[in-house]
This record gives C-alpha cells, sequence and structure tokens, in this order.
C-alpha cells in the first residue's frame, strides 16, 4: 500500500480523529481487515461482520503491528486510554473512499492500467491468467482468491504501491448498483464481460436482471479505454449497444465470430482433461495447450487473451505463458491424484446450473476413452429463488444424458437433483443421497475404487470444497483402492 498519514485517512474519509498527539507522524504502508494479518505500520479496518464484530479484535492488532485502526467508534485499551484511530460512520464506505484515493495516487505517479472483470462464472480464474501474463510485463496487482465485492475490492487496491503497473480487479455483485460502484471506485482502462448466467437469480429476479448487472461494468469505462466481451453470449452481445468505449470480442465459436475477434478453433480435451486449441489473433495463429481441466476454459483463456492484447502484450508472449499454465486459485477444477489411482476433480468453490453442465461434461469427456468410472458429488446451487427446484431437477437429468456412472447427492436442499436422476432413469446402486458431508465422506471411502474419476461440484455455502479437500488426502494406506461399491 501507499504510504498515508492518519491526518490523510481521515481527510479522505471524512472521519475523526481519536487517541492520537501527532496525526501526521503516524504513518500505515498497509491495511487488513484480518488481525493475524497485522504487520509492523499496518491500518486495522476493525469492520463489523455477520459472525463477530472487528473492534473486538482492535487489541490484538495494535499488539500485532498495527499503527491506526479504522473504527465506527471509540474503542479504549485495558488501561482506559483511546485506541488511536480514525472513526467513521461506515467502515466500508471508508475503505471505497480510501480505495479511490490510493488508484487516484498510483495514477499520477506512473502510467497504470487497470483492468475489471466481471460475469456469472470465470472471474478468478481468468484474472489468475491474465495476472501470469501481465505479471512479466511489469509490477502487477491482482486479488487473493475471490476478492470482488466492496470489501475484497479495496484490500486488492490496498495491496498495489506507486509503481504498481497492471491493477487487474474482479467486481462481483450482490444488488443492482455494486458493479458500478467498484467501477466507479477503481476507474478501468479495460472492462471485461464473460458471461451472464443464472447465479444469484433469486437475489436478482433473473438472468435479465442480472445482465444489467454486469453492463454497469461496460457503462463506466471511459471511452478510451476498451471494452471486452463474449460473442457466444446473447445477453452479453447486447452490452456493446451501451458502451462508449471500443469493444473487443472473443469467441469459442469461431464460425459464427464478429470477424477480429480473439478465437478458438479445434478445441478438445487431451488425456488428462487439460484443454487444447487453435488460438486466432487477426491474421495470427497459435497453438495453446492449457494445464486447466475442461473445455468451459476456453472462454476465460480466450477473455484473458483479448485483455492481455488490449494493453499491449504480443500474442506470442501471451501463448508462451499461458501454455502449460493451471490452476492459480483453490477449488477450480482442481485436480489430485491418489496413490491408490482415484482422482479427486475440486470444483466446488462456486455452482450456478451452467457451470455445474460444463464441469460434468467435462467429467464425462476425462473418463469416457479410458474406460474409467465418472462419480459426481453434487451439492446444492444456492441464491437460485423461485427456480431453485426445477433448475436442480433438470440437472439431475443431465447427469443421466451424460451417461455418469455414479451420482452421490449431498444435502436437502440438493434433493431435487436426486429426484430428477430417479426421475431420468437411474436408481438403484447408480444414485445415493445423503444428508450431511459426513454422510458423503462415509460412503464414499466404501465405495470408491481404484481407478475412479470424481468431481466434487457445489456452491461454495454448501461446504463440498472441504469435503473434496478430504477425500483427495486419502488413499496412502490402501492402494488397492476402497470395496467393489455395490451398495452405492
Amino acid at each position: 500500500m501507499i504510504e498515508l498519514s492518519a491526518a490523510e485517512i481521515a481527510e479522505i474519509t471524512s472521519g475523526r480523529l481519536s487517541g492520537l498527539d501527532d496525526p501526521q507522524a503516524v504513518i500505515v504502508s498497509a491495511a487488513e481487515t484480518d488481525s493475524r494479518a497485522m504487520e509492523p505500520g499496518s491500518l486495522f479496518i476493525a469492520k463489523p461482520g455477520e459472525i463477530t464484530d472487528g473492534h473486538l479484535f482492535i487489541d490484538a492488532a495494535l499488539a500485532a503491528g498495527a499503527s491506526l485502526v479504522l473504527a465506527e467508534r471509540e474503542t479504549t485499551d485495558p488501561a482506559g486510554r483511546p485506541h488511536p484511530a480514525v472513526i467513521v460512520d461506515d467502515v466500508v464506505e471508508a475503505m471505497g473512499r480510501l480505495a479511490a484515493q490510493v488508484v487516484s495516487r498510483i495514477r499520477a505517479h506512473s502510467p497504470t492500467t487497470v483492468i475489471g472483470i466481471t460475469g456469472s462464472a470465470g472471474k478468478t480464474t481468468t484474472k489468475d491468467l491474465l495476472r501470469a501474463v501481465l505479471e512479466k510485463e511489469g509490477p502487477t496487482v491482482a486479488p487473493k482468491g475471490s476478492y470482488n465485492g466492496e470489501v475484497g475490492v479495496p484490500l486488492t487496491v490496498f495491496t498495489a504501491s506507486l509503481d504498481t503497473r497492471y491493477l487487474v480487479v474482479e467486481m462481483g455483485a450482490d444488488a443492482p448498483g455494486n458493479i458500478r460502484y467498484l467501477a466507479q471506485m477503481v476507474r478501468p482502462d479495460v472492462g471485461v464481460v464473460l458471461m451472464v448466467g443464472s447465479a444469484h437469480a433469486g437475489k436478482f429476479g433473473g438472468a435479465d436482471h442480472i445482465a444489467e448487472v454486469k453492463q454497469e461494468l461496460v457503462e463506466e469505462v471511459g471511452a478510451q479505454g476498451v471494452v471486452i466481451l463474449n460473442d457466444d453470449d446473447p445477453q452479453v452481445r447486447r452490452m456493446a449497444d451501451v458502451a462508449s468505449a471500443p469493444v473487443t470480442w472473443f469467441s469459442a465459436d469461431s464460425m459464427d465470430a464478429v470477424e477480429g475477434a480473439v478465437t478458438a478453433k479445434e478445441v478438445r480435451l487431451d488425456d488428462d482433461g487439460h484443454v487444447r486449441f487453435t488460438l486466432f489473433l487477426g491474421q495470427e495463429m497459435h497453438e495453446l495447450t492449457s494445464g486447466l481441466t475442461g473445455t468451459h476454459h476456453v472462454t476465460n483463456l480466450l477473455a484473458a487473451v483479448a485483455a492481455a492484447r488490449a494493453v499491449g502484450v504480443a500474442g506470442e508472449r501471451i501463448v508462451e505463458r499461458l501454455d502449460g499454465l493451471g490452476p492459480g486459485s483453490r477449488w477450480r477444477m482442481e485436480r489430485t491424484e491418489r496413490p491408490d489411482g482415484v482422482t479427486v476433480i475440486n470444483d466446488a468453490y462456486n455452482a450456478n446450473p451452467e457451470s455445474m453442465r460444463e464441469a460434468l461434461r467435462t467429467l464425462a469427456m476425462v473418463t469416457r476413452p479410458s474406460g474409467r468410472r465418472s462419480v459426481a458429488v453434487l451439492g446444492a446451487m444456492l441464491e437460485l429463488g423461485d427456480e431453485s427446484i426445477i433448475r436442480h431437477a433438470q440437472l439431475g437429468e443431465t447427469v443421466v444424458r451424460l451417461n455418469i456412472d455414479r451420482l452421490l447427492v449431498v444435502g436437502d436442499a440438493a434433493y431435487p437433483l436426486y429426484r430428477g436422476a430417479v426421475a431420468e432413469g437411474s436408481w438403484g446402486s447408480e444414485v445415493h443421497w445423503v444428508a450431511t458431508a459426513e454422510e458423503a465422506e462415509a460412503h464414499l471411502d466404501q465405495e470408491l475404487v481404484s481407478g475412479d474419476v470424481v468431481l466434487f461440484k457445489s456452491s461454495n455455502g454448501a461446504g463440498l470444497r472441504l469435503l473434496g479437500d478430504r477425500i483427495a488426502a486419502k488413499g496412502s494406506d490402501d492402494v488397492d483402492g476402497g470395496k467393489a461399491g455395490a451398495s452405492w
């Protein structure tokens, strides 16, 4: 983070100083909401949360090295002395003001390009790919994990320094106006929209409203910037109508793509499920083999390529850096080969009907040529609103139509998925339902055998990513595999 004094922070956030003799002399060079992440000279952001309140950890943060607190109320140490703090009405709003000022100062210091990425799926993977390309061009900052909201974006900005050349920002939304707020905070030079799916449909009232929110990024990119859109998604394609910046297109369907789009031809999977294709960049043609599992990652790869090209990176350098590159964040088609011959693919960080189908197609494509048994462990897709039951039931039908060998459904919210598979003609040993992750783990311990490829997929809140981690860590004691799976 760039250095800021307590006095400057108070001015930027319209805050009130407390517990400070000389606010000009107190300088911070890092900022975090986690008291355990403090280092000397840190700003501790005492954010109230749903489970706990950051104000309860101020003493711990100061003991760990923090020199200043951003808080919503005055607090004192055990001796009754006021903590050194800037007091504001709303800590999260103050974080946004502070982040906007940090971006402005970085821009004033040196050439800086801000790239915003949004979409119902693929943001984190695209961000990881783009970071891998850009960090060899100059100092690059991108989010940790999936920091993409009104708290995560400022925390990402706070890790930038005055010489940051590229700032890559994920932008997620819980309500209309969220992405506009984030875009106005960081003022992106490049805006990337990946897709519009049904994630959070319950919150937004349908996919059309989700598209309107994603479109906020397009509307906020200035005329001197670049907007990068997915030509394969009709709702994203329509966003070009409101763009004031020039539009660059990308498409996995090269036959119907807009002329000049970044496209892929001859998309296929190798024996390990890694995607391969021929990349077209205008008149350039490159062969690319990704370390990512599944053809659905072609969209993310093309978006990253298009964004890198938009900021001036040569095609051959982009391909060289992306070739063979695997996941950069946890639980995104994360593949583990157990010693007993079981392959675990953990893609349970988030889920919606579109990403679920793509993950299942990948499982079918990976196992079909080798004859290995395909096992899908699926949990709930959250925030689908009134469409939840029918969407889960339809996914159960998809599992059967893809000829997935075994299906284990976990949790009450996902039960319609189980019923959909049964109604489509899967029953007996092929499909099973359990109420909890603990029951699922016990079941898998008994039923997985050497050669199985098991996919874990659910929304983050369903917790299957942690079950996937536990199953991936097993298999070293019994290299012959489990039982024959008769009771599946």
